[in-house]
């Protein structure tokens, strides 16, 4: 997926969707309060440094993101959960043409979307439970600092893709031969399946 450093330049990269996304950046950016950036590579509208509202464009679909759209009266539910039992706050409205984007229910939601922000209506991240490694794994990075300072300069999702990894060898010799083999990994700062993404 390319990352995009402006929005004009995310809407000319989605020629398929050119017009759809236009409209919907004009209907958001008429709620004067809201602030245009770019966020991982996509459009996205702030207040207050808080994420509002963002814009993806897709094979089959354009969407709104609300970031808090689980706060959302949603009358016309058009509003979904694309990630069911792991999204809590966040909602999609997604579209298939420009025949579908209803001006006034979308500046609806927009407004909606803003007083919610506005009145701090929020559902923030649980923090995440204290990972916890193998002993064989530990043992190992006790053994080797410049390894445990690579280790420790990885994102938690890596640490625990290391950690899943080790604890999932049934033998000891298994365990041993993978501590062996994700060693030089870790010493280059890569993670167990980067060469897949």
């Amino acid at each position: 997926m390319k990352r995009y450093t402006t929005v004009d330049a995310y809407i000319i990269g989605h020629p398929e969707w050119q017009a759809e996304l236009e409209l919907l950046r004009d209907l958001i950016l008429r709620n004067k309060q809201l602030n245009e950036e770019v966020k991982w590579g996509a459009p996205i509208c702030t207040l207050n440094g808080k994420n509002v509202i963002g814009i993806g464009a897709f094979k089959s679909y354009v969407g709104l993101w609300f970031h808090q759209g689980v706060f959302l009266g949603d009358p016309a539910g058009v509003l979904i959960n694309a990630q069911e039992g792991k999204t809590k706050a966040l909602r999609q409205w997604r579209f298939n043409s420009i025949d579908e984007i209803d001006v006034t229910l979308v500046e609806k939601y927009v407004a909606e979307a803003v007083q919610n922000q506005l009145a701090g209506k929020e559902i923030k991240p649980e923090r995440q439970v204290e990972q916890e490694f193998p002993a064989e794994l530990t043992e190992l990075l006790d053994a080797d600092k410049q390894l445990a300072k690579q280790f420790a300069a990885l994102t938690p999702y890596k640490q625990k893709e290391y950690a899943e990894y080790i604890s999932s060898a049934k033998r000891a010799e298994t365990k041993q031969s993978r501590l062996e083999k994700i060693k030089p990994m870790i010493l280059k700062g890569i993670g167990l399946n980067d060469k897949y993404r």
